[in-house]
């Protein structure tokens, strides 16, 4: 279950306050997997970082039961000056999971060769995504926070990422942002709609693509 409470949060553009959620007041039920709708700009990265705990809500708060992953993609979660491997080790520690098998499992997903062992000063973003997308993948969560599961690499990659992060859902849940109707489609059965920082819930996926798909016109 995951609760927003009196859920707000803006930023100073400019001299301005901009608003991006809305005193948010929602109950979201246990083991739906979410796909996270909105335009671009709507505020979706910056709900997932409030959920994870890497950023404060301006007032108010979300209760979540069970353990959440941080926002699959925010680079935020690593230190840069760290080898891929090194920032893997740490996590591992964070995160109570065994060393050599997290490392292992993450050598072998992501993909990088020799740029594992190197500082991820020198990665790409692409690199970035598929690293903290391997570390999350092989660590146990309650619930993802995924942004754009099949988004990285090229087909191969896009599909062993989709394969596993199904593997995960068999046993979890999510709250996934993607542009990808199939993918929505796919790894969620309920959705929740960002829109000029209020959330709407739906229990029907196709009835929220809808809505969305309204809004974009």
């Amino acid at each position: 279950m995951m609760v927003f409470e009196d859920l707000s949060k803006g930023f100073w553009v400019r001299g301005e306050w901009y608003s991006v959620l809305d005193n948010l007041n929602l109950v979201l039920p246990t083991g739906k997997s979410l796909a996270l709708l909105g335009r671009n700009g709507a505020g979706k990265s910056t709900l997932l970082k409030i959920i994870s705990g890497t950023m404060q809500p301006t007032t108010g708060r979300v209760i979540v039961q069970g353990s959440v992953s941080w926002p699959v993609g925010f680079s935020g979660s690593f230190h840069r000056d760290l080898t891929g491997a090194q920032n893997t080790k740490f996590l591992a520690r964070v995160y109570g999971v065994d060393t050599e098998t997290l490392t292992d499992f993450v050598d072998d997903f992501a993909e990088l060769g020799k740029h594992f062992h190197m500082p991820m000063s020198t990665y790409s973003s692409g690199m970035y995504s598929r690293l903290a997308f391997g570390i999350s993948m092989g660590i146990s969560f309650d619930i993802y926070l995924v942004d754009e599961v099949t988004a990285v690499g090229d087909t191969r990659f896009r599909e062993k990422s989709a394969a596993v992060f199904a593997e995960r859902m068999k046993q979890s849940s999510a709250v996934l942002v993607s542009h990808n109707p199939a993918d929505i489609r796919k790894f969620c059965d309920a959705a929740i709609l960002l829109h000029q920082g209020k959330l709407s819930y739906f229990d029907d996926v196709e009835a929220a693509l809808a809505a969305h798909a309204q809004l974009m016109k």
